[in-house]
């Protein structure tokens, strides 16, 4: 049997020496790394400190779906970012996950979701009334704006106004970007702790918690039904016949926010950059989408014929992948393929770099949609925009809805031409864009 030596590693002088160039952009640097030493490698991150970092699907499959009762997450998200966003199915594990993602799963099923399809659209056109024809705009904000309004639609119908959305999407996207810090200069550690820094987030956490805990309240004493996620969360049993503690509570609608319209923000922003780059799938995304609209006006029915659309949001997330990496570590010793992995180890698989890969994927690095044509399952080893296993994104039904409406009515009603050369990224905790500067020509029959 190989040992674990044999893992090409990656010195702390290295990683210090392009610290300032990883807190910009890590990816070149793993890139280059992966180039050098093959598609596993160990980082020196400490002096005492290191992580596995992977771009082998094979062993991304073992680890999330094969062997994955051997594997959790990595303190980065059940501690890091658990501070910040409380123990919801994101950031759980053992017995306690499983307990709510039995809770929770029959409120993202299809049939629920079926319930939100309106409100969700209704939230879409109202951002979109916010574009103007007449300059060249940004449009990731609106985006995200409508990202984070078809979340809280979804989950509160009409009962959060307008300043406590703005104040709870404030301190969502201010917590993920000191966990960037943290994790990206954990030699820095002492002086947020010091300084605090921390305290100052941990503060902000504190009045989102307030802010939601008044919403829920006010829903439970009004006693009107909404159908919303709100409610079935509320309803919810657990297999003693008992609803979810208030906190607990919390901590879902907490985990919601952050992992429902970060994620969708950004994938939607790349997927009109493509598309503006690509004039063709607009026409070919126009054309089924007229169609369907003569056929039906059920938006679940168009949701599910809208297969264009939906080849272009798949390969979209393939060479964008919100979640670009993926952390395990292992409960106990385990070997793959002749490397050893001792019990604790960190992997780091590098989902970017898997979508990518040569050996996976033909023209790995052009914009093609009609490699989805048969759907996403056919490469369901080495595709993994939303997870894989028992772990899967329990809100990937909710955000391909979301998105496939998004994308099909916004080509619906403009042309996007690209004011942009290339397209650039910023890797935070998810992969965002930067730049995404598009104009917009309405079609002459809206």
């Amino acid at each position: 049997m190989s040992s674990e030596k044999q893992i090409p590693t990656v010195s702390l002088n290295r990683f210090i020496k392009h610290s300032l160039e990883i807190l910009q952009n890590p990816l070149p640097f793993h890139h280059n790394n992966f180039i050098e030493h093959g598609d596993v490698f160990r980082l020196k991150i400490g002096f005492n400190t290191e992580a596995f970092f992977c771009r082998d699907a094979a062993l991304a499959e073992y680890v999330l779906q094969k062997n994955q009762k051997n594997y959790v997450k990595s303190k980065i998200q059940t501690e890091d970012l658990a501070k910040y966003v409380g123990k919801g199915l994101l950031t759980s594990e053992g017995e306690h996950w499983r307990k709510q993602r039995k809770l929770i799963q029959p409120a993202f099923h299809k049939k629920q979701l079926q319930n939100l399809l309106d409100s969700i659209k209704k939230a879409i056109l109202s951002e979109y009334s916010r574009i103007n024809t007449n300059k060249v705009i940004d449009i990731f904000p609106i985006l995200n704006d409508l990202a984070f309004q078809t979340v809280v639609k979804s989950l509160f119908s009409s009962a959060a106004n307008q300043n406590d959305i703005d104040r709870l999407q404030y301190i969502t996207e201010s917590a993920q970007k000191m966990l960037v810090k943290e994790l990206r200069q954990p030699y820095l550690g002492w002086w947020f702790s010091l300084s605090g820094t921390i305290d100052k987030h941990l503060k902000l956490t504190r009045e989102a918690r307030q802010i939601l805990k008044r919403i829920v309240n006010e829903r439970r004493a009004s006693n009107i039904k909404q159908n919303d996620l709100l409610d079935m969360l509320l309803d919810a049993k657990y297999d003693d016949g008992s609803f979810m503690e208030e906190e607990q509570l919390i901590d879902e609608i907490l985990i919601l926010f952050t992992a429902g319209h970060e994620t969708t923000s950004n994938a939607l922003t790349f997927t009109f950059q493509l598309l503006a780059k690509h004039p063709e799938w607009q026409e070919n995304i126009y054309k089924e989408y007229i169609d369907i609209k003569q056929q039906t006006e059920d938006v679940m029915t168009q949701i599910m014929a809208s297969k264009i659309c939906q080849q272009v949001v798949e390969e979209s997330m393939r060479l964008y992948p919100p979640a670009y990496f993926i952390d395990r570590v292992n409960l106990s010793p385990d070997d793959f393929n002749g490397m050893h992995f001792k019990a604790g180890s960190n992997l780091l698989f590098s989902v970017y770099e898997m979508h990518r890969h040569p050996d996976l994927w033909e023209q790995p690095e052009v914009f093609l949609p009609q490699r989805f044509k048969e759907g996403g399952r056919k490469f369901s080893s080495q595709y993994f925009p939303f997870g894989a296993g028992p772990r899967k994104c329990i809100g990937n039904n909710f955000a391909m809805f979301e998105m496939i409406i998004a994308v099909s009515e916004l080509i619906s009603k403009y042309r996007i031409s690209p004011e942009f050369d290339t397209i650039e990224i910023t890797p935070l905790i998810t992969l965002k864009p930067k730049n995404a500067f598009l104009k917009f020509e309405p079609r002459t029959n809206n």
